[in-house]
């Protein structure tokens, strides 16, 4: 009697599970592939969501420096407002603006080392340093009068390896303050919020500066003032300054806030009736802004 033969059907076996194998190996791909689209679909849309709000920002926040600049040129130069403020809504967003005269911040370029050591000393700096400080600044924005002052100046950036020398020179902008030998960084950082370089003024507007400013001009003492030279202005005396700060917070329904700050330069240009001077996007809150509680 002939035994039976199982090796065909052993083999359909083998087969079978082969096919089962390949069929779950598929579906596992299948859905690794439909996870791995998911997830791109996911971060495109969150990608395209982003660059939408980021346009929208940018819109929001340019309308909102036009509005300033229109209402400034509005009026004569002799009539118009230091410090005003925008509130309007549009879509899902509600704007809030502030818009403020340069001559509110201390022009690294013009004022007096002894109104930069003023800001020092309240900013945390003993006397002695802030006074160094001020020089330093002095130092970076201009050739000394004194040759060998001048080889000082430069032997400092020399032998802190800075690899380039003082400017001699109008600082650019005042980020550049980063640049200046000699100066704490945590310094830098703190009077950066109380400077610029588009006010073109050697004192500031106490009415609208910051109680920071104001503490720094009372600390700073007369300066010198040398046979033949005017004195400086006095506070109550700074003649505004065409340079305007616009510092924005736009609040999203439901969503972040956004902040963003442009100095602009207001005059009857042919064409506008201003210039944008600086551009700042997701810019930290302004004291401008924190003053007036900063909600539109």
């Amino acid at each position: 009697m002939t035994a039976p033969r199982h090796a065909p059907a052993a083999a359909s076996v083998a087969s079978q599970g082969f096919i089962l194998v390949a069929v779950l190996w598929i579906l596992g791909a299948l859905a690794a592939f439909v996870s791995i689209y998911a997830l791109y679909i996911g971060n495109t849309a969150a990608a395209a969501a982003a660059r939408d709000e980021a346009v929208t920002t940018r819109s929001l926040a340019t309308a909102a420096v036009e509005l300033a600049a229109f209402r400034l040129v509005s009026v004569p130069k002799a009539e118009r407002a230091s410090r005003g403020e925008i509130r309007f809504r549009m879509g899902k967003a509600r704007i809030f603006a502030v818009f403020q005269d340069e001559t509110a911040r201390i022009d690294l370029n013009t004022a007096p080392p002894e109104l930069l050591a003023g800001l020092f000393t309240v900013l945390g700096a003993q006397p002695s340093e802030a006074t160094r400080y001020a020089q330093r600044i002095v130092g970076w924005r201009g050739p000394p009068a004194d040759l060998s002052d001048q080889g000082q100046e430069a032997a400092l950036y020399r032998d802190a390896g800075m690899g380039y020398m003082p400017r001699a020179g109008p600082f650019v902008h005042a980020e550049e303050l980063w640049r200046v030998a000699d100066l704490p960084p945590a310094l830098v950082e703190a009077a950066l919020p109380y400077v610029t370089v588009f006010s073109g003024r050697p004192m500031v507007n106490l009415h609208d500066a910051d109680p920071l400013v104001r503490a720094a001009a009372a600390a700073a003492p007369e300066p010198a003032v040398a046979p033949g030279e005017e004195a400086p202005a006095p506070a109550d005396a700074v003649k505004p300054s065409d340079a305007v700060r616009v510092s924005v917070r736009i609040d999203f329904d439901g969503r972040r806030s956004r902040f963003l700050e442009a100095v602009i330069l207001v005059r009857a240009f042919a064409d506008a009736p201003y210039r944008l001077l600086s551009w700042r996007e997701d810019a930290a809150p302004s004291a401008a802004l924190a003053r007036t509680g900063g909600r539109p």
